[in-house]
Formats: structure tokens, C-alpha cells, sequence
């Protein structure tokens, strides 16, 4: 026999309600428990995470522990050779030696001017690509088209271009009565780092055209034309809307530009291979000179330790006070407030 509903007392004039006893939470039927899908998922993750932390270690850390091990060392890259132990001994002589200093000092100057002409003689191309011209989509082929080209397939050809004898250079000089000037290209050595830099730049402002292009392409037309509306004037819409819309776009061209300046070497090798006289010479060059034709290979290591570790210096602090806002996600506020 079941005991009746309780009836809550009520005062006089009101009508009496029946209260139920509270349910019981129960478990909802068809409902998993958390704990197992957890789980699950925690084995998937490992199961697709192990193949990749093994072969990042393999192949990324392993090698770079290797070359710290063997930059402290003086070996000449043979197995059966013995090593000597240096200590820090390489990098004293690293940054003694006057050809290391200069290859910083070259790597300085091909940085600034890619900062200074290549990216924004790339942004200005994009900025008119982006205009209703015809043919454009063949000029954007034209001018992206070196890109696709190797380095080295880029070095051969200019090396025929800059020809003292018959070269394209000496040619279309010679039509102004200055057909010297142009055989001199890559053997003085106050001209070879900047015609060398010109071929970088013509090899790569494709690619820094293409993400500017893609970027100028993202931004809604709906700001631009309110601006034009608004009377603004094309040099205005560019640097008050356009400009600081390209922000993002702008800051990884900038550290794809920088960390290729530091890494530089097939095209210096094949132009020049560092030559005359250093002049050209770049930190990975110095370090190819070393390890394979001198065979120092512990003074070779220590120079690609230090490019690593200017690399990675530079990347952390780029990502930390420069990319910072773009990776966590920028989010337009108003009135100061998200």
C-alpha cells in the first residue's frame, strides 16, 4: 500500500497544492559515460602523434644534438679520424675571424635591402595587379613565374646573363655604349653582393607579390568603397584602410624574407661560390667551405650552430612582439572593449 501525496498546509482562504517528493537524477538513457570516450580519444591521439614525434626527433632534434656535440670538437668529418676536444674554442674563432664577421655584415645588408625595395617594390606590383587591367592574370603568371624556378636552375641562368663575353647584361649595355660596365657584375667586389641581391630579388618578389595580392583580395570592398564614398582619396584608402589591413600579410613576408636572407647559399654557390675575394660570401657558404672543401668539420658545425640559434632568437622574438597578435587572432573591437 502506497503512501499518499503530502498535502502542504495552507492558510485560510487558499487552496491546498500537493507536493511530490524530489526525483532522482538518473542516468538518461542512450547517454555514454565521459570517461570512456576520453580515454578513446587519448589513445587516438597517441596513436597519431608517435609517428611524427618520432621522426621530429629523428630527424630535427637528433641532428641538432649531434652538431652541438661535434661543434666543441676538432674533427676533420672522417669516422676513424680522432677528435679533439675545444671546448668553445670554434666560436671564439667564429667571431675572430674576419670573414665570419663580414659574411654577418653581408647578411645585414641583404636583409635591409630586401626590407627596403624588394618587399615594397612587390607590395606596389600587387597593389596595381589588383586592378581591373587586361591581361592581368597573364602578368601575374609572368611575374610569379620565377618562383617556380630552383635556385640553382635561377643561378645558371644569370650566370649566362652577367657572361663578360656574349651575356644579355654586356648586350643591352652595349646598345648605350657601356657594354664594360656590365661584365663587371660578378667579379668587383663593390657591385657582386648587390647584383647578387638582384637576382634573389627577382627570383622571390613573385612569391611576396602573390600573398600581398591574396591579401589585398580578402579585404572586404565594402570598406574601400565607403571610404571612396566618404571623399578619401586613393593614397588615403591605401594607408588608412589597405595598409594596416595588410598588417598580418605584411609581417610574414617580412619573416619569410629574413630567415631566407640568413639561410642564402645555392644561388651564392652557384653564382659566385662566395667569390672575389669574400665579397659575396654568406654564413652558409662559409660553412659549406669548411665542412667540404677544408674539411674542419667541428669549426663547420659551430657556424651552423650559431645560424640556428640567430634563427631561432629571431623567430621567438618575432612570434613574441610582432606575431603575437596575429596568432592569438585579431578581433576588431569598439569603444575599447571585446
Amino acid at each position: 500500500m502506497t503512501n499518499p501525496p503530502a498535502v502542504a498546509e495552507s492558510k485560510p482562504g487558499e487552496l491546498a497544492t500537493e507536493t511530490a517528493p524530489p526525483a532522482k537524477a538518473g542516468p538518461v538513457p542512450g547517454a555514454r559515460s565521459a570517461r570512456p570516450g576520453r580515454g578513446r580519444d587519448r589513445w587516438a591521439a597517441l596513436v597519431f602523434l608517435t609517428p611524427a614525434t618520432l621522426l621530429f626527433l629523428l630527424l630535427v632534434l637528433a641532428p641538432i644534438a649531434i652538431s652541438a656535440y661535434t661543434s666543441l670538437f676538432k674533427w676533420n668529418g672522417f669516422v676513424t679520424s680522432p677528435m679533439q676536444f675545444l671546448g668553445l674554442r670554434n666560436f671564439t674563432r667564429m667571431f675572430n675571424d674576419d670573414v665570419f664577421v663580414g659574411d654577418l655584415w653581408r647578411g645585414i645588408i641583404i636583409i635591409v635591402l630586401s626590407l627596403v625595395v624588394q618587399l615594397p617594390a612587390a607590395l606596389g606590383l600587387a597593389m596595381l595587379l589588383n586592378q581591373p587591367l587586361r591581361g592581368r592574370s597573364f602578368y601575374r603568371l609572368l611575374f610569379f613565374a620565377p618562383y617556380v624556378l630552383s635556385e640553382v636552375t635561377t643561378g645558371v641562368l644569370f650566370l649566362i646573363v652577367f657572361s663578360p663575353s656574349r651575356g644579355l647584361a654586356r648586350e643591352i649595355f652595349g646598345w648605350f655604349g657601356q657594354g664594360d660596365l656590365a661584365a663587371n657584375w660578378l667579379s668587383d667586389t663593390g657591385i657582386v653582393l648587390y647584383s647578387v641581391f638582384f637576382v634573389i630579388s627577382w627570383k622571390y618578389f613573385g612569391l611576396h607579390m602573390i600573398l600581398y595580392l591574396a591579401g589585398r583580395q580578402n579585404i572586404p570592398k565594402e570598406l574601400i568603397e565607403a571610404a571612396t564614398v566618404d571623399g578619401a582619396s586613393p593614397w588615403q584608402v591605401f594607408r588608412r584602410i589597405t595598409l594596416p589591413l595588410l598588417g598580418p600579410t605584411i609581417r610574414i613576408s617580412i619573416f619569410l624574407s629574413v630567415i631566407g636572407a640568413i639561410q642564402l647559399f645555392d644561388m651564392v654557390w652557384v653564382l659566385t661560390g662566395g667569390g672575389p675575394a669574400h665579397a659575396s660570401e654568406t654564413m652558409a657558404v662559409t660553412m659549406f667551405q669548411y665542412g667540404f672543401r677544408r674539411f674542419e668539420v667541428g669549426y663547420a658545425t659551430a657556424i651552423s650552430i650559431v645560424m640556428f640559434l640567430i634563427c631561432l632568437i629571431f623567430a621567438l622574438l618575432y612570434q613574441r612582439y610582432v606575431l603575437r597578435r596575429d596568432i592569438e587572432g585579431a578581433v576588431t573591437v569598439m569603444g575599447g572593449k571585446r
